[in-house]
């Protein structure tokens, strides 16, 4: 034996020993007490009498029922001989006789009653019986216990069905609205008008798409996903329905905003959902619209909602470069913000190709607005498309069918039978303009006369130097104008030169310095016209090295905070170079005065005058100083 555990013993067995003893005690005193106790105990009373005819027929006391107010009044006065508690009723004999019982259906007076009798030490005055077999509502009509049935039913099925209803939510929200179309999109590229460069980045998917085994032999990582940017309305959705429909491709269309939830995780299940249903039904191309509503990844520090939006991305990016295959599975993003999109979302291996979806030329916008007139049932045979492709430059495929859509509504508003011209270029100057006002109802003939004046000078300038196609003038108010120019270009510009944009200057001042010619001074509504040549004028100096001093450096180079501080001079050389063009289009306008006040005259005799009669009136000028210049 160790002799460590012999010392031990030898030390602790006197205190072991006395503390066995008193545990032996304790045990035999609470044994000796629970022996009284329990011949102490009074034995339940034995029914007799009245009680035990209760039990074994309680049907004599279904005949009459009373309130709770007079049992209770019984009982105070001592006139109750016994009292059957049941499960929906409570039966009560007095001592002279009497019975009755009281409806107790959520045993709300029999606990009250078994309660009082286990806290009260006197013997009770009446005898308690409990009979749970007796049933003292059965002469109730059916329609009243279906009813108490249906209740008790419903009172079991509701939390049930709560438990389920917010299982099959919560289900529900974590896979979302994300469906498949049930067969592949049918539209192809062809139809789609214009759009050549995104068609050309294409290219590679659908070829993935068609036949990927070719890439595979190759050794060559198939695209993960396409990111379209462009403005609203030029066809990015159109595309990737093209796309789809060209290889054959299932199509799944969600949005940005379609992963957000305000259930905690529910967005994270989203996107495994989508990815899920996308891989069992490949190829798939996942179209995801406004993809900017993913935002950037932020600190975690914002809020629970930045980082709920911070798990989404980081589950998006691993399902698109993560440990799954997503073989057959291409990602088309569309959105008008790429700065706004996460940079690991950009990167080579998630969205391999950024496409560039541009505004239809002038081509295009014809071929456009063919496709969408043919389909009209009754339309005019005076229909140019290539006037109506000038006229709206700078416009997007979807404004263009709106344009349609709204001529017809016009004709329909004028009687007509048919859509002609007439009517899409008044559906133009809707898009472009606006719809035309009542503003001319409060102008007096003198401010009418003004804004002639200052459309004309417009007009007349730009016919003058060529900027552009003068198309028409009117002094007829529309949208926030009160009167304007429609001034078209014969091609869409990308790039302009120096001179190109002095035009564009001394166009803008031309109605402000048409009134200085007559009136001496001008208006307030040259406001919009002096803001506009001033941007391109600071644009000129500050980021175009289009200046006096010839400097070179462009003040869009700097970051934000350090080029405000550097703007004085880019102002400064704005200034002198719009005092310049300023000065040259007020000797333009003296010079021709005369056509000045024609084509106001014209003007405020028929409120709207075409471009043609404006250059009719410089070329029969031109005629006549021509045999002058000849004779000199």
């Amino acid at each position: 034996m160790n002799p460590g555990n012999n010392s031990f013993w030898a030390k602790y067995r006197r205190h072991i020993a006395t503390g066995a003893v008193a545990v032996a005690l304790a045990a035999t005193g609470t044994f000796v007490q629970w022996r009284h106790d329990q011949q102490h105990i009074e034995k339940p009373p034995v029914l007799t009498g009245i009680a035990n005819q209760m039990r074994h027929d309680a049907r004599p006391w279904a005949h009459a029922e009373k309130d709770a107010s007079t049992m209770l009044a019984d009982i105070r006065d001592k006139k109750v001989a016994a009292v059957g508690v049941t499960l929906n009723a409570i039966l009560v004999s007095t001592k002279d006789g009497g019975k009755y019982f009281v409806t107790d259906k959520y045993a709300t007076f029999s606990q009250s009653l078994l309660l009082g009798q286990s806290k009260n030490d006197k013997t009770p005055d009446y005898q308690l019986v409990w009979l749970p077999e007796a049933n003292i509502g059965s002469n109730a009509s059916p329609v009243a216990s279906a009813m108490g049935y249906a209740r008790d039913v419903a009172n079991l099925l509701f939390p049930l069905l709560m438990i389920a209803g917010m299982v099959w939510y919560m289900r529900r929200e974590s896979r979302g609205d994300a469906t498949m179309l049930q067969k592949a999109p049918d539209m192809r590229f062809s139809d789609v008008i214009g759009a050549n460069e995104a068609k050309a980045a294409l290219a590679d998917i659908q070829a993935y798409l068609r036949d990927p085994k070719s890439f595979l032999k190759m050794g060559l990582r198939p695209p993960c996903g396409v990111l379209m940017t462009g403005g609203p309305g030029v066809g990015k959705t159109r595309l990737a329905q093209a796309l789809a429909g060209e290889c054959g491709a299932n199509f799944i269309a969600v949005t940005g905003s379609f992963f957000s939830s305000k259930w905690y995780g529910v967005g994270i299940q989203k996107v495994k959902h989508l990815f899920k249903l996308a891989r069992s039904n490949g190829p798939t191309v996942i179209f995801i619209d406004e993809a900017d509503g993913f935002g950037v990844r932020t600190n975690t520090s914002g809020g629970p909602v930045e980082a709920e939006s911070n798990r989404i991305i980081n589950q998006l990016l691993a399902e698109m470069d993560g440990f799954e295959s997503n073989a057959g599975v291409i990602i088309v993003a569309a959105t008008n913000h790429p700065d706004n999109i996460d940079e690991a979302l950009r990167r080579p291996g998630r969205f391999d190709r950024q496409v560039q979806v541009r505004l239809p030329d002038v081509a295009d916008r014809a071929k456009i607005f063919e496709f969408y007139i043919s389909k009209l049932p009754s339309r005019g045979s005076d229909v140019d498309y290539e006037q109506l492709a000038r006229l709206t430059t700078g416009l997007s495929p979807a404004t263009l069918s709106m344009i349609v859509n709204q001529a017809g509504l016009i004709a329909r508003k004028a009687g007509a039978n048919q859509v002609c011209a007439d009517h899409f270029r008044e559906a133009i100057k809707i898009a472009r303009i606006g719809d035309v006002s009542g503003a001319e109802k409060a102008l007096d003939p003198e401010e009418v006369r003004r804004v002639g004046i200052h459309e004309g000078g417009h007009g007349v300038v730009a016919a003058l130097l060529g900027a552009g196609v003068l198309e028409e003038l009117t002094i007829l108010p529309r949208g926030g104008a009160l009167g304007f120019a429609l001034i078209t270009k014969p091609q869409d510009k990308h790039l302009y030169l120096e001179s190109e944009l002095e035009k564009e200057v001394l166009v803008l001042l031309g109605g402000r310095n048409a009134e200085l010619l007559i009136y001496g001074e001008a208006s307030s509504g040259a406001a919009q016209d002096l803001q506009e040549a001033s941007r391109i004028c600071l644009d000129m100096v500050s980021r175009l090295g289009f200046n006096k001093e010839g400097n070179l450096f462009s003040l869009a180079a700097l970051p934000p905070q350090v080029a405000g501080l550097q703007m004085t001079g880019a102002i400064e050389q704005a200034n002198v170079l719009l005092k310049e063009l300023d000065q040259r289009c007020s000797a333009l306008l003296s010079a021709n005065e005369h056509i000045l006040r024609a084509v106001t005259a014209e003007l405020m005799k028929s409120e709207t005058i075409p471009g043609s009669f404006v250059y009719d009136l410089i070329k029969a000028d031109e005629a006549s100083k021509a045999p002058q210049l000849e004779a000199a």
